[in-house]
């Protein structure tokens, strides 16, 4: 299952993309009885959020994004037209901002950036179900 979206690149398409990634997972759980799990919702919100902002904020023009499902990950792969690469930066608690490509590093299963004949891409896979070191301890 896969979908794919162009988003204008202002400033609402933020909220459009996380609209996108909702629905998307929703069919995918409810039509396809895949076991998409709140955390993976949740996370793959954020991700979504982190990767289209970073794309509004540095790539002129539209932002493509693509969501992929498999029986157990969706992939949110993001293209803008920067053809920089982005780097995670070193830690660094007195920074304010900036934390976008680390967030998403930390709470994704695989991240990976393409550079393509023009502009970049940026896929990262997020894990559906929860898994047994995510339940809370009680």
């Amino acid at each position: 299952m896969r979908a794919g979206y162009a988003l204008g690149g202002d400033h609402g398409c933020i909220a459009e993309a996380r609209h996108h990634a909702v629905d998307f997972l929703t069919r995918a759980r409810t039509d396809r009885q895949l076991p998409v799990s709140q955390r993976a919702m949740d996370l793959t919100q954020l991700v979504v959020s982190e990767l289209v902002t970073n794309a509004r904020k540095y790539a002129p023009g539209p932002v493509l994004m693509e969501l992929r499902v498999t029986a157990d990950t969706v992939d949110v792969t993001v293209w803008d037209s920067d053809p920089t690469v982005p780097t995670a930066r070193t830690a660094d608690p007195g920074r304010i901002g900036q934390h976008g490509l680390e967030i998403v590093a930390a709470v994704t299963e695989e991240l990976s950036i393409e550079p393509e004949s023009v502009g970049k891409r940026i896929t990262a896979r997020i894990a559906l179900p929860d898994r047994p070191d995510d339940v809370p301890r009680t």
